[in-house]
């Protein structure tokens, strides 16, 4: 869960809540990158002192074990699975950047259709899945 934003962070930031470094028990409010996430999972929110950084400005003293505006619990496992399926950045040979709106499961398909144009994997790795609009090469088998 993250606080209430009380600013926009930017795309691909979050607002969250941890614990910080080293020996320290205290919850501290920060944003962080989203592909710097992972893990996600429901669990209940029952100390104190995260309820209070969960709630921020909103915060009420009188009610120290309330958390407002809270999730259901369906929604919050939802989007939780949702994000815990790994999702590889997409390129396209000959294009620089990755495709801003598409990406693909980990491991990528063989083969994809985008725009009605079939786009084949060249290649795989730590930086994500390469396109190629030409089809691979087909592998010479002798004749015995």
């Amino acid at each position: 869960m993250a606080p209430p934003a009380r600013w926009d962070p930017g795309s691909g930031r979050w607002h969250a809540v941890g614990r910080h470094r080293g020996n320290s028990r205290r919850y501290v409010n920060m944003v962080v990158r989203v592909e710097h996430l992972e893990n996600f999972r429901v669990k209940g929110v029952y100390s104190e002192a995260l309820i209070r950084s969960l709630n921020g400005y909103d915060h009420d003293p009188a009610a120290p074990r309330t958390l407002q505006n809270p999730w259901t619990r369906e929604r919050a496992q939802s989007l939780a699975d949702g994000w815990n399926r790994h999702r590889e950045p997409l390129f396209i040979e000959g294009h620089p950047y990755a495709h801003p709106r598409i990406s693909v499961p980990n491991p990528p398909p063989a083969e994809i259709q985008l725009d009605g144009e079939t786009l084949h994997l060249a290649r795989y790795g730590p930086r994500g899945a390469h396109y190629s609009r030409t089809p691979p090469p087909v592998e010479w088998i002798p004749e015995p």
